[in-house]
């Protein structure tokens, strides 16, 4: 019998996950409790996703404010520029708050038009009407509020970040406007470099441009202060907010998640499943212009059947071309011969053309974050069926 239905994503809900409790066996009885109450049927390659928050929460992998502003001041020893952070109180005011309790004089450098992530410091056809040229000219707070006004309000978070992170900071913080890192050296050698995903090339410009100290955000809390949480590999990269004074860590030991929970659902089901831990989903909203991508990778932890890209054909293309004088079942006859007999690889095959170029663990964490979503469905895992068929798929 032929297909019908092509790749299909459910939410899964589970228990409230608190410090402590046993993740592995929560993900796996909430999904195997799905999959028998729905009448669902298992099937070698079906993907598992577990959201990185869920983790982390019962890792107990939270840090406060104090405890960041130890690191910080550990690692710094006089002022500190602070270059490129995103505009967000989720993500940045808590560190903020945090590098403040060092009781350093911070010298916050901050990107415009936008920061990485696509959030709005100016409107960008203000800024070509002010003559402001975004690859060379540095403005200071003074400037900012006399081209763009004293209220300059995000379009969907309704926050004037300049404002926001001023307060956050208190009288301790100057705040400039640049593109070129390099600017923050006229303030400060010691540079605690804030961006997420060219944090290395901005290390690499500073550090050539003669900066003394130059550290990343994933270089603060890589090791615990105390009894504070911690991330290795990612430091403060990645955190949330999970209070007035405390920050929820990206979760450590990923790896071993995915590889315990693919064992135990094999254990029980005799059915390898892929899995994966997934944080933000990369995709960027046409409206807004923001990037969603504020963690440093979509996912952290995956099982090896989840490493590539895909290696699909273009339907579209094939039909259009090749196929183009085939109809009914015989084209569809053509088209399932092509799938049988496609490479192995098909990189820079003309077949392929116009497919999506990106990781298959990076596609799949959007999916999974798309379902999720951030509010209230109570779904932090996510089962993926059907991904990696194609229309010869029976």
């Amino acid at each position: 019998m032929n297909r019908t239905i092509g790749t299909t994503i459910r939410g899964i809900r589970t228990p409230i996950v608190k410090e402590g409790d046993d993740l592995i066996n929560i993900v796996v009885d909430s999904l195997l409790e799905a999959v028998k109450t729905e009448n669902i049927t298992l099937k070698h390659k079906d993907v598992v996703g577990i959201t990185e928050s869920l983790v982390a929460r019962a890792q107990g992998n939270y840090a406060t404010s104090e405890e960041i502003g130890i690191d910080v001041a550990n690692k710094f020893p006089n002022e500190i520029g602070l270059v490129f952070p995103i505009l967000s109180r989720n993500r940045f005011s808590i560190l903020l708050k945090g590098i403040a309790n060092s009781n350093r004089k911070i010298h916050l450098l901050l990107n415009y038009p936008s920061d990485e992530v696509g959030n709005s410091l100016m409107d960008i056809d203000e800024m070509d009407k002010a003559g402001i040229n975004p690859y060379c000219d540095v403005l200071t707070e003074a400037d900012y509020r006399r081209l763009f006004g004293e209220k300059v309000l995000h379009p969907f978070t309704g926050i004037d970040y300049v404002d926001l992170y001023k307060e956050v900071a208190g009288d301790n913080i100057e705040i400039y406007f640049s593109n070129d890192p390099r600017t923050i050296l006229n303030y400060s050698k010691d540079v605690l470099v804030a961006n997420i995903h060219e944090r290395k090339r901005t290390k690499r410009i500073l550090k050539e441009a003669g900066a003394n100290i130059v550290l990343g955000l994933d270089e603060i809390l890589n090791s615990p202060v105390g009894e504070s949480g911690f991330n290795p590999e990612y430091g403060l990269l990645g955190t949330n907010l999970a209070s007035d004074n405390e920050v929820k860590l990206f979760p450590r030991d990923s790896q071993y998640y995915v590889e315990e929970i693919q064992r135990l659902l094999y254990e029980k089901t005799n059915i390898i499943l892929e899995v994966m831990i997934y944080g933000d989903g990369a995709f960027k909203d046409p409206i807004g212009k923001i990037w969603e991508l504020a963690d440093p990778v979509v996912s952290p932890g995956y099982t090896k059947g989840l490493v590539g890209t895909p290696n699909e054909l273009k339907l579209k293309y094939l039909v259009d071309t090749e196929l183009h004088e085939f109809k009914g079942d015989e084209m569809i006859s053509q088209v399932k011969k092509k799938i049988y007999s496609k490479d192995v690889d098909l990189l820079g095959q003309k077949e392929s053309l116009g497919t999506t170029p990106r990781r298959i663990t990076d596609l799949l964490g959007s999916l999974c974050d798309l379902t999720s979503g951030s509010g209230d469905k109570g779904t932090p895992v996510v089962l993926i069926q059907g991904y990696f068929d194609n229309y010869a798929t029976e």
